[in-house]
């Protein structure tokens, strides 16, 4: 994956991204809120030994002695013989080895001092034990584990250096550290949820995902319009709608291919069904139609036709009638507007479409509507569904595949085009419907102003009215 790969990934799930992120440090919080605060109190002790002379090396023998000493001393400020004493000495209602899990002791290496740190949930009597730890430590060393035998006095000395003060503010939970981690933590569970959502996803999003699944071109992108099926005819119904411009800029794609060929008949499917092909079918035919090309709207899809609903006319007798004999051609035509625009209706249902589509009748046809028209526009099946549009395609000149934005998947989309080059069909492109109109996966046509269009209507009639003019004087 490219790097714009993954700015995609994160403009398409920010949403998601943001919502863990702010759920990871309001876990946090509340998890700080739920604690119980503690408190810590820290005391400090010297430990010396005591020498009978004042000689330098007898004095750094008994440094020496103490830094030993000292390592073996921190275990025992822990231990049951100093802690029974504390118990009794503050009538705690706790066991030595209860307290000991709240006490702990460390010293620096080659240190004569040993730190005691105590942890309550009580301020004060956090304080109170870590005073009365030092204390008893001291007596339990000097007066029980370092006393010689008979009356003389232990050599070793401990003594508090810094006694434990009552602390004043509480030293967990650490709520701005949890929040700091909770926000860390949601932040990486949302760019992992949405990785993984973008790599599980199959479904074409973008222009990108197209190219990704098929070497053919993109011809165009047609938007999203949730009134499609309200106005279906959007090149007809709103020509000044960003929608209908898309439709003008695949009309114009559609020119630039295949220029050297001499039919320019197409198939127009798609990989499934509910893909929006006989919606593009019929509007890109009407966009041809604005330029005074001759189009005919073939609805070759003898299944679920579509066509006649659309364009709005009679579609009982039409293409079934044209391939069994019982009428021609030129009699089942309809003209559809003003313009060059001729559809050819699927006429009944018949019980064998495949038979029929790839039928020598059906070739015939193509190959006479293709003589008498510039563009011939055949609304097939879906590919994966049935084999219909595979037969359509070896009259024409190719196919154009529709993708649906968001209900294409790619698996769908490469088995499409394999099949069409097994059987030797050529593609020549993919239109991409149901684009958001907004985010990383718009196409991008934004809103289009015509300034004075009143008078550039009156302009047009005017050239048309004087090459009329001209004409008759010719």
């Amino acid at each position: 994956m490219e790097l714009r790969d993954y700015l995609r990934i994160l403009h398409r799930n920010w949403i998601l991204i943001l919502a863990l992120t702010i759920l990871g440090g309001a876990g946090a919080f509340g998890y700080s809120l739920l604690q119980t605060p503690s408190y810590e109190a820290n005391t400090q002790l010297y430990v010396s030994v005591r020498s009978d002379s004042s000689g330098v090396s007898e004095l750094a023998q008994g440094t020496n002695f103490a830094r030993q000493a000292v390592v073996s001393f921190v275990d025992v400020v822990d231990s049951a013989v100093v802690l029974d004493r504390v118990v009794d000495d503050l009538n705690l209602d706790t066991t030595p080895q209860q307290l000991a899990r709240s006490v702990e002791a460390s010293s620096p290496l080659n240190s004569v001092i040993i730190s005691v740190k105590v942890t309550n949930t009580d301020a004060e009597l956090a304080a109170a034990i870590a005073n009365s730890v030092g204390t008893n430590f001291a007596n339990v060393v000097v007066n029980q584990l370092e006393k010689p035998e008979g009356e003389a006095t232990s050599l070793v000395r401990v003594e508090t250096i810094e006694p434990a003060l009552v602390p004043t503010s509480p030293a967990a939970p650490h709520t701005a550290l949890n929040i700091a981690v909770g926000v860390v933590l949601g932040l990486a569970l949302g760019l992992g949820v949405a990785l993984l959502r973008s790599v599980l996803d199959t479904r074409i999003h973008s222009l990108h995902d197209i190219e990704a699944a098929t070497e053919a071109p993109v011809l165009g992108g047609i938007a999203l319009d949730p009134d499609a099926k309200k106005r279906p005819l959007i090149v007809h119904a709103d020509p000044r709608n960003p929608r209908a411009e898309s439709f003008r800029s695949l009309r114009t794609n559609l020119q630039f291919i295949d220029v050297d060929g001499t039919s320019r008949s197409f198939v127009v499917s798609s990989a499934g069904p509910g893909e929006g092909k006989s919606t593009t079918t019929a509007n890109l035919a009407i966009a041809l139609a604005e330029t005074g090309a001759r189009v005919v709207l073939v609805d070759g899809d003898l299944r679920l036709p579509r066509v006649a609903d659309y364009m709005g006319i009679e579609g009982g007798v039409g293409l079934t009638d044209v391939l069994i004999g019982r009428a021609e051609l030129v009699d089942v035509l309809q003209q559809w507007g003003t313009g060059k625009l001729f559809v050819l209706p699927s006429g009944r249902t018949p019980p064998n479409p495949s038979e029929l589509l790839g039928s020598q009748a059906m070739q015939r046809t193509l190959e006479t509507l293709a003589d008498a028209f510039d563009y011939v526009l055949v609304d097939a099946p879906p590919l994966l569904l049935v084999t219909d549009a595979a037969v359509i395609s070896r009259f024409t000149s190719g196919v154009l595949m529709v993708a649906a934005s968001g209900t294409t998947k790619k698996p769908q989309l490469t088995a499409a085009v394999d099949k069409l080059q097994a059987i030797g069909s050529r593609l020549f492109g993919v239109i991409v419907t149901m684009l958001p109109s907004k985010g990383p996966d718009s196409y991008g046509y934004g809103a289009y102003s015509y300034s004075a269009p009143d008078e550039t209507a009156a302009s047009v009639k005017g050239e048309r009215r004087s090459r009329r003019n001209q004409a008759d004087e010719k």
